[in-house]
């Protein structure tokens, strides 16, 4: 596949806790240089990155939509915090929200509340795009497809893997899973994704959406 084809699908992340503004001015800079989908970055620097871009597109390469993460990392957040933050994120400028659903709901057969979240959370993105992290690794198989069957019924645009904050990342099987029983909805692989040809293993398994710091990184040394 392409680079430039596995470019155009990644959200360059950086939402490690001590992320600086220089760090994140960098990410942005990539992003815009080398096409990616989005850059994903800590709320806190979503006006200022989202500022940065639209001063700088025009000269740094291409128009670079900011993302960011509401509930992030943990999703126990209550659903009017998650609200919140999302409202807040895109009248700061985000133009793609990531939210972590409630874990505990899901271990709780709560799947009526995890969609009704889901739904109230849209409505905050005013529009946006909303992706759902279901942080496949704390999941049973069962509670994958249950919760894929509960983000098909939800007005989310994206199922998302994981947080790469819970002990594991995206997984070929995973994305497969994902795909096959989560209908209407984009797929985002998210933690892991170490190189090209996991990239190109992720999106041929159609996933279409790549959440990863390394993909650039890897580019980059090619040159």
């Amino acid at each position: 596949m392409d680079v430039k084809e596995i470019l155009r699908h990644v959200d360059h992340t950086l939402l490690a806790q001590g992320a600086t503004w220089d760090e994140i001015r960098q990410i942005c800079d990539d992003g815009m240089k080398y096409g990616c989908a989005s850059v994903c970055i800590p709320q806190s620097y979503v006006n200022r990155a989202a500022r940065y871009i639209a001063a700088n597109w025009r000269e740094k390469g291409s128009w670079l939509p900011v993302c960011t993460v509401i509930g992030f990392p943990n999703g126990y957040s209550p659903t009017t915090i998650k609200c919140l933050e999302a409202g807040n994120s895109v009248a700061d400028g985000a133009g793609e929200v990531d939210m972590v659903i409630n874990i505990g709901w899901v271990k709780d057969g709560l799947y009526d509340l995890v969609e009704k979240e889901i739904n109230e959370i849209k409505t905050a993105c005013r529009g946006r795009v909303l992706k759902v992290i279901i942080e496949t690794c704390l999941l049973t198989e069962e509670e994958k497809i249950k919760v894929c069957e509960v983000v098909s019924r939800s007005n989310a645009d994206y199922i998302k893997t994981s947080t790469g904050f819970a002990g594991g990342g995206a997984t070929r099987e995973d994305v497969a899973l994902m795909v096959k029983h989560c209908k209407g909805k984009l797929v985002k692989a998210s933690g892991g994704i170490a190189d090209l040809k996991d990239a190109e293993d992720f999106l041929a398994l159609g996933a279409d959406r790549l959440g990863t710091s390394r993909i650039v990184k890897a580019v980059k040394a090619m040159e």
